[in-house]
């Protein structure tokens, strides 16, 4: 059995229509018409709240429907990383403005009579910016590649 027919099953089991069961989950009718007849798919937070609403394991509702369950996974897939993408992306900002401050200061004291002396010692405005950098790039190729195998 499909999703959609394990869900209208499930549905009429408990005596509701398509517009209480949309009202339950805070979704228009006309997605619950549309999952019932295999149009579209709901989103895992929707169907944990079907699983609820209608008292069967999740595990029942994925593994009626082998293109439900690649949807899941594919989602996932891509909930899953942002937040690491996020902080390589980050982390060479960082890297890159460090770098824009030290090549700005360096430009400002060579063209002018100011003597301009980087708090934070050698090696981190030398370096820093480039760890940053280089770290940020091999971590966000790491998540790249490995978005990709999955």
């Amino acid at each position: 059995m499909i999703f959609g027919e394990k869900l209208k099953s499930e549905r009429k089991n408990k005596g509701w229509s398509q517009e209480e069961l949309a009202e339950q989950l805070f979704v228009s009718r006309q997605s619950v018409s549309k999952w019932e007849n295999g149009q579209n798919y709901p989103s895992i937070e929707i169907i944990i709240k079907i699983s609820d609403l209608l008292g069967i394991t999740i595990d029942e509702l994925l593994r009626c429907d082998e293109d439900l369950k690649e949807k899941v996974i594919r989602d996932s897939q891509q909930l899953a990383h942002p937040k690491l993408k996020f902080l390589f992306d980050v982390l060479f900002l960082i890297g890159v403005t460090l770098l824009m401050i030290k090549i700005g200061l360096v430009l400002l004291s060579k063209f002018t009579s100011l003597d301009i002396t980087l708090s934070g010692g050698w090696f981190l405005w030398n370096f820093g910016p480039l760890i940053l950098m280089v770290g940020a790039g091999i971590g966000s190729g790491i998540l790249k590649e490995q978005y990709i195998k999955e």
